[in-house]
């Protein structure tokens, strides 16, 4: 039998250093608190205070220092400065042992957990959770953090889905939330009701006034920084887009749609556009309106318009984005004749008329400004004396479209078709160690196919609801101009016409925004 003698290591497994050094280990702590209320201020002062007197009681280690994060969700570690800070530390050798209260408090996401253990674990560097009496360089070590990172992550999930509950709740309930310290307009009352803010409505009005009077988002950015507005952020300095989402929000005709966004990753916080993942939620008459419904209406029908315009919008004449020419499809533009002397006058022809590159052979006039300013009063007129049968048919109209809730129906079976096929699938996948590929790509192709319907009546009811506000905002501004109009409004023109179709014979049929058509012959 050979003679075997047992050489004792000199060195620790972990730390590589020597074991017959009396050194102190360099000993930290971690402390957080997920939230901002003042009963977690106590517990938050108390944790740091405990751990400073916890570590220096004991001979054998070195206080470090305590990092401590307040006010930080646990689901991730991106946003906690300190625990970063930390980390960054002891890698860098200057920590040998860090503690924390629980697991809970380290990290409730299983990959953070383990990712970061191991990562201190290969530098030396030993982690201990007090409650749950778990030493990382312990051999046991590792499946415990496992086992528990996941419990502590499904807690977390479970909470989440809690708070996600409560939210649509009170979305169902129909309670409108807004965030008034960033919303020009409106204000919470002593009772915390929403109600307007009357020092800074006329900002509101005159976004909405201007935008229909044919401004562009820039242009009214101008006027707003020239008056010295501050936008809702609390700045000078206007963006285009403050002023679309402004003029885009439903909120200031006095509803709300509820759910615009949802968090799509618990984990991340990962916030993401509700494209009809979740429910949205339609509450109508929740708040006092600051514009009139059917004003608003109107921007919606003018920022769609704008929208769909084959060419950049201009604002410089209320003609530049509505007169068309028949033969090509392109725009007319404004130029100035006699630009200097009495004779000066504004005349309009299509941008394409005389352009080499263009393969188009434009034969549409040129025309006064004068000219088509009096044909829109002659068009106007014309409708006017119909006004009781074009009302009487688009009522009729309005009753043959199909309805929204109609769609929404087929929309809400199909989300719970795409539910059912989700179902499948889950099943197949758990029911055998062998995936049935066939039926695998049956459920595919099903699935693609229901998310294709889906977007369709998506899209279908989008459709519908232009349709249905267009005639609307057409049938309320004809019954409240309802007489006939002596000279031009261009105020009236931007709220009805669509646009302005010239032709060779210098006829113009202007298309109202109902889809109702007036051709009228130039004067003599």
């Amino acid at each position: 039998m050979p003679n075997v003698k047992v050489i004792e290591p000199t060195r620790n497994l972990h730390t590589h250093k020597l074991t017959i050094e009396r050194v102190k280990r360099r000993v930290a702590a971690y402390a957080r608190v997920s939230t901002d209320s003042d009963d977690q201020e106590n517990s938050f002062d108390a944790q740091k205070s405990f751990y400073e007197r916890y570590i220096k009681e004991n001979p054998l280690w070195e206080f470090v220092g305590i990092y401590a994060d307040e006010g930080i969700s646990g689901t991730s570690t991106k946003g906690r400065k300190e625990f970063q800070r930390m980390i960054n530390d002891a890698k860098n050798g200057k920590i040998d042992l860090i503690i924390a209260k629980s697991m809970s408090r380290f990290a409730r996401n299983t990959l953070d957990t383990l990712t970061y253990i191991r990562d201190l674990k290969a530098r030396g560097v030993e982690c201990f959770f007090q409650k749950e009496n778990i030493y990382t360089f312990d051999s046991k070590g590792e499946l415990l953090i496992t086992i528990m990172s996941s419990l502590a992550q499904e807690e977390s999930r479970s909470i989440s889905e809690n708070v996600k509950w409560g939210i649509r709740k009170s979305f169902a309930d129909g309670k409108v939330y807004l965030p008034h310290k960033n919303f020009i307009g409106y204000k919470y009352d002593e009772n915390k009701n929403i109600i307007i803010d009357k020092d800074n409505e006329w900002v509101i009005r005159l976004i909405y006034k201007e935008f229909m009077s044919g401004r562009t988002f820039r242009q009214i950015c101008k006027i707003l920084e020239e008056k010295g507005v501050k936008t809702p952020g609390g700045k000078y300095k206007w963006n285009d887009t403050t002023v679309r989402s402004i003029l885009r929000n439903e909120k200031y005709c006095g509803s709300a749609i509820l759910q615009k966004t949802f968090v799509e990753d618990f984990l991340t916080h990962t916030t993401k556009v509700n494209n009809g993942e979740v429910p949205k939620y339609y509450v109508k008459d929740s708040h006092p309106g600051i514009i009139p419904k059917e004003e608003w209406d109107m921007v919606q029908i003018e920022l769609q318009r704008r929208a769909e315009l084959r060419y950049s919008y201009s604002s410089k004449n209320c003609f530049s984005s509505k007169l068309i020419c028949a033969d090509c499809g392109h725009l007319y533009g404004s130029k100035v004749w006699h630009s200097t002397d009495k004779y000066r006058k504004v005349i309009w022809q299509c941008n394409y008329k005389f352009d080499k590159k263009s393969k188009s052979q434009c034969q549409t006039p040129t025309l006064n400004e004068e000219d088509i300013k009096a044909m829109f009063v002659d068009a106007y007129n014309k409708m006017i004396v119909s006004k009781d049968e074009i009302l009487k048919n688009l009522e009729s109209v309005l009753d043959q479209i199909i309805s929204v809730e109609f769609i929404e129906e087929k929309i809400k079976k199909v989300h719970e078709e795409i539910g059912a096929v989700v179902n499948e699938v889950e099943v197949l996948i758990h029911s055998s160690s062998e995936t049935d590929e066939i039926k695998q790509k049956e459920l595919e192709l099903k699935y693609d196919k229901l998310i294709k319907k889906l977007k369709d009546l998506e899209h279908q009811k989008e459709e519908v609801m232009d349709k249905r506000n267009k005639i609307n905002t057409f049938i309320s501004t004809l019954k409240k101009k309802a007489n006939a109009i002596s000279k031009f409004d261009e105020e009236l023109f931007n709220i009805m016409v669509d646009k302005a179709v010239v032709h060779r014979d210098k006829s113009i049929e202007f298309i109202f925004n109902s889809g109702y058509k007036v051709k009228v012959e130039a004067r003599k």
